[in-house]
């Protein structure tokens, strides 16, 4: 027997085992789809009514401006036939090659067979030609209200992302490479991904951004030192072991979002925020959120401001014995904290010194791209499954914040995972997205309803143990961070807020970069710059923007320099525990690791 003999009957042993190992594995498909829990319908999509609005504005541009459908049409179906009339005349030839190509260029069709291979490339040109043509009818669509048009244009891209052939086994090149290259391992490997991602998540798909054992909190992620001085049910209070001799004296509390995990802002050391801080001589506490179960129901937006920011104030006041402190609020927790600050401000309560905004609305008239999934039809669902649950699941905010980046966090990772087979990447910040936490009931319908709807904080007011506070209530100086593509917490959005507020003193920095990658941004990186201007918060934010000052680097020190500016005095350090508060936990403590038990 030949060598080249040996060899096929080995690939045919590899692959008759493959297809087994598919067997059981499509067995233990089966069995995990089964346990999926049925939720509200609405958690799935929008209405039909936004499709319906869709159709019935497109056929009033049809009646209305036929001219300019029939435009579109001949436009788009010339273009079709050309394409086809090109192929053909290529294949006449004998040539299995692709006819011309005038598409963009699109990082999802990077494989060479794209270009070159007559079936792929015209797949991938009728594919852009017909998102094209999809995308410009809906662009068009002028008797649609701009809010509707934004769902429409937003759900329609969705659909369009969905329906690329790089999604479908069946079409995509790489795909079908690395299964004859491995006699179908890849696929089996994919499978057994497929698989297991369902089975860890009680039946839905949750596709695993990042290899699960590659970190673990407290050991490579979340390792400044420090210790817990302060638990409650809401949250345990961290203070973290200081690297200078001398210390300002007055000293900052932060305040993380509860929509995820604390340890954003102390991923590795090289690029820690609360690290940094604290070597530039700051006292610094941070709250890390409980994770809430169905037991946390009905805790509110007054019990985070009672017991969360209050309680927290108060307790680093005790433990530093300092009258006055600074804040710092990171997306959700700058409103809520912005919501306190006017609370404090109304009661004539002068113990927080200044406070820092990240990525925060105030002023949610138009929410940006987030929006989309904040009108009746996803929030009176989000309401009616809560009420059942007890808590908004991470589930449903992790798959939502996922599709405004869809092909980033949905597509790619699921091709990568289940058709080629691979194992997730060791990411870090993917690894810290995918470690979500549960929202109280209560809390995300007063947030949603309140907030993010009805705007009250910058209307009507919000009620903050039953007395409305407005943006105009909040006094105190100011440093506001937004980020130039924040996709959850727009910084025209951030821009409009701060401008509303009632302080005297007021700094706005816009950085570039997105929601995270805009804030952690360390210095050492010299990564991504930032803008500012000694103008007055005032008018359209483009306008605030064009005239603003470009800085190339991190805005960590420009802030580092304001903080300091608002913080009295060096004094000797303060080290956890010298002040008689009792430590409770090493950092990062118990609630960053704790799984929530319902």
């Amino acid at each position: 027997m030949t060598t080249e003999e040996n060899d096929a009957g080995e690939r045919l042993v590899r692959l008759n085992e493959n297809l087994a190992k598919v067997e059981e594995l499509s067995q233990r498909l089966v069995a995990a789809l089964a346990r999926r829990k049925q939720v509200d319908n609405s958690l799935h999509g929008p209405a039909p009514d936004v499709y319906m609005k869709a159709a019935a504005a497109y056929l009033a541009e049809m009646m209305q401006n036929p001219a300019k459908i029939l435009e579109h049409q001949i436009n788009y179906w010339g273009k079709s036939l050309k394409h086809y009339v090109e192929a053909q005349q290529v294949l006449a030839k004998g040539e299995l090659k692709a006819p011309p190509d005038a598409t963009p260029q699109d990082r999802r069709f990077a494989n060479p067979l794209w270009q070159t291979h007559p079936f792929f490339n015209y797949l991938k040109q009728q594919y852009l030609m017909n998102a094209e043509a999809v995308t410009e009818a809906v662009g068009d669509m002028e008797s649609l209200d701009p809010a509707d048009k934004r769902r429409v244009e937003y759900f329609t891209r969705q659909i369009v992302d969905m329906f690329s052939p790089t999604n479908f086994l069946g079409t995509n090149p790489d795909a079908l490479e690395r299964a004859v290259e491995t006699d179908g391992e890849s696929l089996v490997k994919g499978l057994e991904n497929l698989v297991h991602d369902i089975e860890s998540n009680s039946g839905d798909l949750v596709v695993t951004l990042a290899n699960r054992e590659a970190f673990k909190v407290g050991e490579n992620l979340a390792t400044s030192p420090g210790a817990v001085v302060y638990r409650n049910r809401m949250f345990e209070l961290i203070q973290y072991t200081p690297t200078t001799e001398k210390v300002y004296q007055t000293p900052l509390l932060i305040f993380p979002p509860w929509i995820n995990k604390f340890y954003i802002l102390d991923m590795k050391p090289a690029n820690s925020l609360i690290k940094w801080v604290v070597e530039q001589g700051f006292t610094v506490f941070v709250v890390s959120w409980v994770n809430p179960d169905h037991s946390y129901r009905d805790i509110g937006m007054d019990d985070y401001i009672r017991d969360g920011y209050l309680r927290a104030m108060a307790e680093v006041r005790r433990i530093t014995g300092e009258k006055q402190i600074n804040c710092v609020g990171y997306c959700i927790a700058g409103t809520t904290l912005s919501l306190t600050l006017a609370h404090l401000q109304k009661a004539g309560d002068q113990s927080v010194r200044s406070a820092t905004l990240f990525t925060t609305l105030t002023d949610f008239s138009d929410p940006g791209e987030v929006g989309v999934f904040l009108n009746d039809d996803f929030v009176d669902g989000i309401e009616r499954q809560s009420e059942q649950d007890g808590i908004l699941s991470r589930f449903f905010m992790s798959r939502t914040f996922s599709f405004l980046r869809s092909n980033d966090l949905i597509y790619q990772p699921a091709i990568k995972s289940y058709m080629m087979g691979e194992a997730p990447p060791a990411f870090d910040l993917l690894y810290w997205n995918g470690d979500g936490t549960n929202l109280p009931a209560k809390m995300a319908v007063e947030y949603l309803r309140g907030l993010c709807q009805s705007d009250r904080f910058a209307t009507t007011g919000f009620p903050v143990f039953g007395h409305p506070v407005t943006l105009a209530d909040v006094q105190l100086p100011l440093c506001a961070i937004a980020c130039e593509t924040d996709h959850i917490a727009h910084w025209r959005g951030s821009f409009n807020g701060v401008k509303q507020m009632g302080s005297k003193d007021k700094t706005f920095i816009l950085s570039e970069s997105g929601h995270i990658a805009g804030i952690i941004n360390p210095p050492s990186k010299g990564k991504y710059g930032h803008y500012t201007s000694d103008a007055p918060l005032e008018g359209a934010p483009e306008d605030w923007k064009a005239n603003a000052t470009y800085h190339q680097g991190s805005w960590w020190p420009r802030w580092g320099e304001w903080l300091a500016g608002r913080s009295g005095k060096k004094i000797k350090a303060r080290i956890p525990g010298d002040s008689g508060a009792e430590i409770l936990a090493p950092a990062p403590g118990t609630y960053v690791v704790a799984t929530p038990s319902g």
